[in-house]
């Protein structure tokens, strides 16, 4: 039986193996400059952007596969063996991926082999974590256990930044290296400490059609979507491309065919019928608008600030990483303010007001980063992400627990694996929504500012307009990276060689390439942004939809004030 004092172990526990997930969904993200240098590749030639890109979403696509999966198989055999086993999991994949051997490609792929296995424990690790909670607290302190949990993941996404640009300052390895020891410590300590306390399924088998349906339809629609920012055919993009149009299609019916057959089979993977709880099917609708632009926010912050102001600023390309992180620490604070505060708030008057004004503080927050000039004033900005932080804090611990609340207890751990489905795929789907769109505003301005600008230094008219003609793709990953492409772009004209020393000091120096980009790229953002804040409109909407609180636990609704009482969420 479990002490007491259960409940704060679990949340203790839980909340680290959740930090340690999210954090490393992101550090590789502001440390992939120093990753591809210590691997000896070049991210921006043709060849190699499949690396940059798998290296991107590698992680966060085997997560959002499988946690649906991963919960239904804590349904099964137990939350906490399947939780404990992703600690351990993600810890031996964390030493291997410091280890890698390798150099160029074969070392990229080291990479990204090694990212999938930590992927899958990491999924094991959001799959179970808000399950386990759930059992653990009754359901009048689950909205204080939830906001502190939830806080530690989706802060961790942005800590990830900080970190990855102190510890690739340092040594690229360190970047995965650091999380070991607190793997391991983590590892140990919940096998010793963590009790299963809710019912196992009995006689539950698995849905391996329904498991293999999911798996193939969501992976082929997820990595056809990431796969459409690639240039193809003359194309800026690739969405006329065969693969991708099949990847997006063939993924539709396949997760057609999934729901199908959650209909027919005895013991469904899912039970569709989940979503005619309206809390459920509300909350989880919110959480992917609220991902896909909270996402698209990360990597386009990460642009503004490593590809133009930090170099505009000073800064050397190779130290604006740990600059990114360092500046965007005013998100992260948003967040820890905000999140624990409207999870203990949420115990007492629901979730809807919480939710819904924290999207609406995000989309106001949205607008003012549009109206700042792209070489802004640091207060402002750090006033304008501290504001979308509070507004995310305010809005995910209560969306959480209202989810986690409206499911039978023998369904949290599925209802867990979904809920964290939609925020990993959210992630996903950001990368290719908000780079499709930014790639579409570039292609609008940047050829003809490319050309003008290449030709003001020396450059001649053919090599200009040939440079300005390539896809923007290039441009954007260069600025994503911290890299001046300038000298990438012209090496196969051989025309720096013959060009005025101060004109090539110039083209391949600090300031000159943020200074081309920043008009074409603030007209991509307008496009990226305002899309982000319909995306928190619609959101906030749909929360408000939500109902009342409802919580499913008959046992549990019998200490609640009576307003609060089961059934006025269902549908």
């Amino acid at each position: 039986m479990p002490s007491k004092h259960y409940s704060w172990i679990a949340l203790s526990n839980t909340t680290l193996g959740m930090l340690l997930a999210t954090v490393n969904s992101s550090i590789v993200i502001i440390s992939l400059p120093a990753i591809f240098r210590g691997i000896h590749l070049n991210p921006l030639e043709p060849g190699n952007v499949s690396y940059l890109l798998w290296m991107l979403m590698g992680y966060m696509l085997v997560s959002a596969v499988l946690v649906v999966t991963l919960g239904r198989l804590g349904d099964m055999f137990g939350r906490v063996r399947m939780y404990n086993a992703g600690f351990a999991v993600f810890t031996v994949g964390t030493l291997v991926l410091a280890l890698d051997p390798l150099h160029g490609g074969a070392g990229a792929l080291w990479l990204i082999g090694w990212r999938v296995l930590q992927g899958i424990g990491g999924a094991m690790l959001m799959a179970n974590s808000a399950a386990i909670l759930t059992d653990a607290f009754p359901a009048h302190r689950r909205g204080m256990a939830m906001g502190v949990n939830q806080v530690a993941g989706i802060a961790g996404t942005f800590i990830g930044l900080v970190a990855g640009g102190l510890l690739s300052e340092i040594n690229w390895r360190l970047v995965f290296f650091a999380s070991a020891p607190i793997g391991i410590v983590g590892t140990i300590w919940a096998y010793r400490s963590l009790v299963e306390t809710a019912k196992r399924a009995v006689g539950a088998r698995i849905d391996w059609l329904g498991n293999v349906t999911f798996a193939v339809g969501l992976t082929a629609l997820l990595a056809a979507i990431t796969y459409g920012i690639q240039p193809y055919g003359g194309h800026d993009m690739g969405w006329t491309n065969p693969w991708v149009l099949a990847g997006v299609i063939g993924g539709l019916a396949v997760l057609a065919v999934f729901c199908w057959i959650e209909t027919r089979v005895e013991q469904p993977m899912f039970h569709l019928s989940l979503f005619r709880i309206r809390a459920f099917a509300a909350g989880n609708l919110a959480g992917l608008l609220a991902a896909i632009s909270r996402g698209g926010m990360q990597f386009m912050l990460i642009i503004w600030l490593q590809g133009i102001w930090l170099p505009l600023h000073g800064y050397d390309y190779e130290d604006t990483p740990l600059w990114a992180g360092i500046y965007l620490l005013p998100l992260t604070a948003g967040f820890l303010v905000a999140g624990p505060l409207s999870g203990h708030l949420s115990d007492r008057h629901g979730a809807r007001a919480f939710a819904s004004g924290g999207l609406v503080l995000s989309a106001l927050a949205f607008a003012g980063l549009l109206v700042i000039p792209t070489d802004f004033g640091y207060t402002t900005f750090a006033l304008l992400i501290f504001l979308n932080g509070i507004g995310s804090g305010l809005f995910a611990a209560p969306n959480t627990t209202a989810i986690m609340n409206s499911v039978p207890a023998d369904q949290r751990g599925v209802a867990s694996g979904m809920r964290a489905t939609f925020m990993n795929a959210g992630m996903v789907l950001s990368i290719g929504v908000f780079f499709s769109l930014m790639i579409a505003g570039l292609a609008d301005t940047l050829p003809r500012t490319l050309t003008q600008g290449l030709t003001e230094h020396g450059v001649p008219a053919g090599p200009a307009a040939r440079v300005g003609e390539l896809p923007p793709v290039g441009t954007l990953f260069a600025a994503f990276l911290g890299y001046n492409p300038i000298q990438n772009l012209l090496a196969p004209f051989h025309v720096l060689g013959g060009l005025a020393p101060d004109d090539v000091a110039t083209l391949t120096g600090r300031s000159y390439f943020p200074h081309l980009i920043s008009e074409p790229f603030h007209h991509g953002l307008v496009i990226v942004f305002g899309l982000a804040i319909a995306m928190s409109l619609v959101a906030a909407l749909v929360s408000l939809l939500r109902g009342r609180r409802y919580v499913h636990d008959d046992d549990a609704v019998a200490d609640e004030p009576a307003p609060q009482k089961a059934g006025r969420g269902a549908a």
